[in-house]
């Protein structure tokens, strides 16, 4: 099979050869630079650094082909951009000094290298007509998205490759959490519910304006689509079932119509935690592909339950423990947990192996390349 068809076939709850791979195209399935450099220097490969997005402070890198072939990765990514304007302002900011972006969000370097979002433009709002007040980004730039058609076409004409697409944290809640500060907007949600759905809506209507414009410059040229919003701890959810169904799974539900009704490619909801009472309503409203499937966090650890419930109604991606097993294993047992997590979730295909989110900078590059190699041992069908 071509990567392709592989992809195609998994996530048609179809048996492909093996199990597809999904490593370093997206910020969800990315690898850190430090981490990265590592493995280039561990393969003898040479060639320029470059950024996600190419954005320095994001800290997670785009790895060039020889990489990706390298990893077996089955897709390529397609992304959006800051606009041109946004980009060269922060290009010529003095060195040290936050990252703003067009939603005046500011990353802040916490340690050489390592950047946060801690400045939020939000913070003191309280009222709905602060949020009326306040700057919005103009998701009309064409700059956002003027690469998109090109790039697209020619992975499509290669027909080698699926073809993700990624526009960058068009998440209603993790952007309020990063407008508002999160303990304000998790405030918010029980004093000011009013407040805190217009952010939400406001930001929605935002993410599909953007969203709108990536789907027309992708046309038929794309097979996932990547969205979500972080909802799980390591032991539960952020906020209630009751709280996610009145809050924010209209939001979630008419943002997945609002795609769909515009192609055909398969829906991709990464949330990391424990969000297993919440796959249920992932279903509902639309959701195809599930990310990260994170191990490590309370009930998404009952693979076999997650399987036998869940299984013919969604795939699952991800489920390659970034907790303790890449960062503290030893190479022999990464393969054991590539072995464990096929064998839980592979059978009968709908199933994407990833590791959980993004390849921190503390997981050494041999793990990484025992976890794709691995999948050549275990995954075969």
């Amino acid at each position: 099979m071509t990567p392709r068809e592989r992809v195609l076939a998994a996530m048609n709850h179809e048996e492909p050869d093996r199990v597809p791979i999904i490593l370093g195209v997206s910020n969800a399935t990315g690898i850190k630079m430090k981490t990265y450099q590592k493995l280039k220097k561990l393969l003898g490969v040479e060639g320029e650094d470059r950024y996600l997005y190419d954005w320095p402070e994001l800290g997670t890198a785009a790895p060039n082909e020889t990489i990706l072939q390298r990893l077996g990765t089955d897709v390529r990514p397609v992304l959006d951009r800051h606009p041109a304007a946004n980009m060269q302002a922060n290009a010529s900011r003095e060195p040290g000094t936050p990252f703003i972006d067009s939603w005046g969000i500011g990353q802040v370097e916490l340690a050489p290298g390592d950047w946060f979002p801690h400045i939020n433009p939000l913070v003191d709002a309280q009222t709905i007509e602060d949020l009326e007040q306040f700057d919005w980004p103009d998701m009309n730039d064409p700059s956002r998205v003027a690469h998109v058609k090109a790039e697209a076409a020619a992975l499509a004409a290669a027909n080698q490759y699926a073809i993700m697409a990624t526009p960058w944290l068009l998440f209603p809640l993790e952007r309020a959490f990063q407008m508002q500060r999160m303990d304000n907007f998790m405030m918010s949600l029980v004093e000011k519910p009013d407040f805190a759905k217009a952010l939400l809506a406001k930001i929605t209507e935002l993410c599909k304006q953007l969203m709108g414009h990536f789907l027309r410059e992708l046309g038929d040229n794309v097979d996932i689509i990547k969205i979500g919003d972080d909802l799980g701890t390591q032991t539960s959810l952020l906020i209630s079932p009751k709280m996610y169904r009145e809050f924010l799974k209209p939001f979630h539900a008419d943002y997945i119509a609002f795609i769909k009704e515009r192609t055909k490619a398969k829906v991709l909801f990464h949330t990391d935690g424990d969000v297993f009472p919440l796959v249920d309503d992932f279903v509902e409203i639309g959701v195809d592909i599930l990310n990260p499937i994170q191990t490590s966090a309370g009930r998404m650890s009952e693979l076999d339950e997650l399987k036998r419930r869940f299984g013919q109604k969604i795939v699952f991606c991800g489920g390659i423990d970034t907790h303790r097993v890449l960062p503290y294993g030893s190479p022999d047992d990464v393969r054991k947990e590539v072995k464990r997590v096929i064998e839980a979730l592979g059978p009968g295909g709908g199933y994407l192996l990833a590791s959980v989110h993004t390849i921190m900078n503390d997981v050494p590059p041999e793990n990484v390349l025992a976890m794709v190699d691995a999948v050549e041992e275990y995954g075969r069908y």
